[in-house]
C-alpha cells in the first residue's frame, strides 16, 4: 500500500462528486486502465448537459445521407422543442413532413395507393372467372332438368367454393376451420332439404343453428377480441352464403334452369369491355332474354323474363362483390365464380314460387 493519492494515472479514476474523496474506492465501480495522456480521460469524465434517453425519446444522431425513398417520413404531430446545445433537423417544408424517424414506414395496400392517387381501388374479375360462372350455372340448368339428386352434384361444389372464396375475400388465408364450417352447413342444408321435401324452412333453421355454432366456438378461442369479432362475422357470412345458395335446391326446377341460363349469361356480358354502366345494362337486358330464351323450353313462358333479370341483378350484386378492393386472382377464381350464383339463388327461389 503508498501512500501517495490517486491521480489521473491511479487504477481508480474518481468522477464527478467522487472528487472530493481521491482515497476512497467503490465497489460499484468499474477498473480502468491508466491513461497516458492526462487529457483523454476527460472524454470519459465529460457531464452531460442537456435532457439524456432517459429524459426524452432520443436526440438526433447525424447520419449519413440516404436516397429519399429510403428514410421513413412521418407528417407533422406537433413536437417539443429540443434541448439546449443539440441541434434537431429542420423539417422539409417542400413536402411538408418532419425529420427522419427510426419507427420506420408502414407499407400501404394497393387499393390505398389507388384511391390516394385518385383511381378505383376495384378490378372486375374477367372474361375467365365469368366463363367458369356461366359453365357452372349450365351445369345447374341441366342438372336441375334431370333430377333432384342430379343438382346436388354442381350445387355441392358451388357451395365448397362459396365458403372458400369469402374467407380469402376478407383476407382471411389459410382459415380452415371457417372454411369447413361454412361447408358443414351447406351439406347439412342440403340434407335438411331432402329430408324435409324442399322446405325452405331447412335453411333458416340450418343458419340459424350455424350461426349459434360459429358463436360459441368464437367464445372459445384465444384470439384478440378484435380478430375473433373479425373471425366470426367472416364464418357467419360465409356460412349463410353457402347455405342460401341451397335454395337451388328448394326452387322449381324449371325456376333453376331459367334462373342458372340468366346469370350464365348476364355475368359473361358484364365482363365484355365496356364502361362500367354500359356493361350493367348491357348485363340486365341479356339476363332478361335469356329468361324468356329459356322461358320457352319450360312452363314459365313470357314470364321468364322477370324471372331472369332478378337473377341477372342479384349476380351483378355478387360479381361487385367479388371485385373489392383489390383482390387476388385467387379470389377472382373463387369468389369471383361463385358469389354471382349464391348471390342469385334467393331471387330463383321466390320468384320461381311467385311465377310458377
Amino acid at each position: 500500500m503508498t501512500d501517495q493519492p490517486y491521480g489521473n494515472g491511479g487504477p481508480y479514476e474518481a468522477h464527478g462528486p467522487n472528487q472530493a474523496y481521491p482515497n476512497q474506492a467503490y465497489p460499484n465501480q468499474g477498473y480502468q486502465q491508466p491513461y497516458e495522456d492526462p487529457y483523454a480521460a476527460q472524454q470519459y469524465t465529460q457531464q452531460w448537459q442537456g435532457q439524456t434517453w432517459e429524459t426524452q425519446t432520443h436526440a438526433p444522431v447525424p447520419a449519413q445521407a440516404t436516397p429519399a425513398e429510403e428514410t421513413a417520413y412521418l407528417p407533422p404531430q406537433g413536437h417539443t422543442a429540443p434541448p439546449a446545445g443539440e441541434p434537431a433537423p429542420a423539417p422539409d417544408s417542400d413536402s411538408g413532413y418532419g425529420p427522419a424517424t427510426v419507427g420506420g414506414n408502414a407499407r400501404i395496400t394497393d387499393a390505398q395507393r389507388a384511391r390516394a392517387e385518385g383511381r378505383s381501388p376495384i378490378i372486375e374479375p374477367g372474361m375467365q372467372p365469368a366463363a367458369l360462372t356461366a359453365l357452372l350455372g349450365l351445369l345447374l340448368a341441366g342438372a336441375a332438368a334431370v333430377g333432384t339428386y342430379a343438382l346436388l352434384v354442381p350445387l355441392v361444389v358451388l357451395q365448397a367454393v362459396t365458403a372458400a372464396g369469402w374467407f380469402r375475400l376478407n383476407g382471411m388465408w389459410p382459415a380452415r376451420q371457417g372454411i369447413a364450417l361454412g361447408f358443414a352447413g351447406a351439406l347439412a342444408a342440403d340434407a335438411a332439404l331432402l329430408v324435409s321435401d324442399r322446405s325452405p324452412s331447412a335453411i333458416l333453421g340450418t343458419l340459424g343453428v350455424w350461426v349459434l355454432l360459429a358463436l360459441v366456438l368464437q367464445l372459445r378461442s384465444h384470439a384478440d377480441p378484435d380478430e375473433r369479432m373479425y373471425g366470426l362475422m367472416a364464418t357467419v357470412a360465409a356460412s349463410a352464403l353457402a347455405i342460401v345458395a341451397g335454395g337451388y335446391l328448394a326452387a322449381d326446377a324449371d325456376a333453376v334452369t331459367v334462373g342458372a341460363i340468366a346469370v350464365a349469361v348476364a355475368v359473361l356480358a358484364r365482363a365484355l369491355p365496356l364502361p362500367t354502366p354500359a356493361s350493367v345494362v348491357v348485363a340486365l337486358l341479356a339476363g332478361a332474354g335469356a329468361g324468356i330464351a329459356s322461358g320457352a323450353l319450360t312452363d314459365l313462358g313470357t314470364s321468364a323474363a322477370l324471372l331472369g333479370t332478378g337473377a341477372a341483378a342479384c349476380a351483378l350484386i355478387g360479381h361487385r362483390v367479388a371485385s373489392y378492393d383489390y383482390p387476388s386472382r385467387f379470389v377472382h377464381f373463387t369468389a369471383g365464380v361463385a358469389l354471382p350464383l349464391a348471390a342469385a339463388a334467393p331471387a330463383v327461389y321466390v320468384l320461381g314460387r311467385a311465377l310458377a
